[in-house]
């Protein structure tokens, strides 16, 4: 019987050193054998304000080497529990965001050759729609969890049609997605008119806005939509900028009044139980927060999406 991976303990091997892996995992190239690959795609040129996400994946994995392989808060023990793997990065081309997207799908169709879970840590949000037509390649249009502070439901922004404001109507109009179980949470800010939200409501989103949600457990929220959602596969995606810049300043977008870190680990511990096939985080820009918290914060929340990806026991 084979051995699942470990993270390398912070008691063997100092954390300021060993490789450069999503929490010290191995690397690995064949996914024979693998539940869950972790990846990184550093890309950032689907942004519309400040740049900088090319540098996520890097960061995330140098601040995951903080985190323990136990959730001392849930009980789960994805590491007892599933065969889990840093893949790398996906080499995307850094002057071509059409040519990158085209990238993504096709080294995502591979993945998805094997029976594996994809984490994908971004990059910037337009990473997300290829994703998707590659998840929905497989699965069929899925039921969607998108945190964020932006709807991305533009139709263009400077004349293109991908970039990362219009993930989600593309998403939608590709029937990649299923309308009615769509969910985005957090959204907020200002806005070009009055119904930059509530077209997509037209749609069949189903929106949260960050100001119903202050000073609110999200526990309930979380719940809700698991019952909501049932047995389908759905695919989370977690914007970074989804919580206050006062938690993670190191974004391109960022807006005032968001969700909390302990609203955000609400909201993940809620979802157990769901049908994961995929997820990812994204928006972590290090440049813009020197103190690596925003890195930090984005490596615990994906160890948190980890802890409840499906056929995780707990101890």
């Amino acid at each position: 019987m084979t051995k699942n991976n470990q993270p390398i303990s912070g008691n063997d091997l100092a954390r300021f050193s060993g490789p450069n892996t999503f929490m010290r995992l191995p690397q690995v190239d064949a996914l024979d054998g693998v539940d869950v690959a972790v990846l990184g795609i550093p890309q950032d040129i689907g942004t519309s304000w400040r740049s900088g996400t090319r540098f996520g994946p890097k960061q995330i994995r140098a601040e995951s080497a903080m985190i323990r392989p136990y959730n001392m808060a849930t009980g789960a023990a994805p590491f007892d529990s599933l065969q889990i793997a840093d893949i790398g990065d996906l080499a995307i081309n850094t002057f071509s965001l059409s040519e990158s997207l085209k990238i993504i799908k096709q080294s995502y169709d591979a993945i998805l050759q094997n029976d594996v879970i994809p984490v994908a840590m971004g990059g910037d949000h337009s990473i997300t729609l290829p994703i998707l037509r590659a998840i929905a390649a497989k699965h069929g249009p899925v039921a969607l969890v998108h945190v964020d502070a932006h709807a991305d439901v533009n139709d263009e922004m400077f004349g293109e049609r991908e970039t990362h404001g219009t993930v989600f109507r593309r998403a939608y109009e590709e029937g990649l997605i299923q309308a009615d179980k769509t969910y985005q949470i957090g959204i907020r800010g200002s806005g070009y008119a009055a119904d930059d939200f509530t077209e997509a409501q037209g749609w069949g989103f189903q929106q949260f806005q960050a100001n119903e949600l202050w000073h609110r457990s999200l526990s309930p929220l979380g719940a809700e939509i698991r019952r909501d959602i049932g047995d389908r596969p759905v695919y989370v995606t977690y914007d970074i900028d989804s919580l206050d810049p006062a938690y993670a300043p190191g974004t391109g977008t960022p807006e005032i009044g968001g969700l909390t870190t302990p609203q955000a680990l609400e909201l993940i511990q809620a979802l157990r139980g769901l049908n994961i096939v995929g997820c990812d985080l994204v928006e972590v820009s290090p440049p813009y927060d020197p103190s690596g918290n925003t890195a930090l914060t984005a490596a615990n929340l994906l160890y948190e999406l980890i802890c409840v990806l499906p056929g995780v026991t707990s101890r």
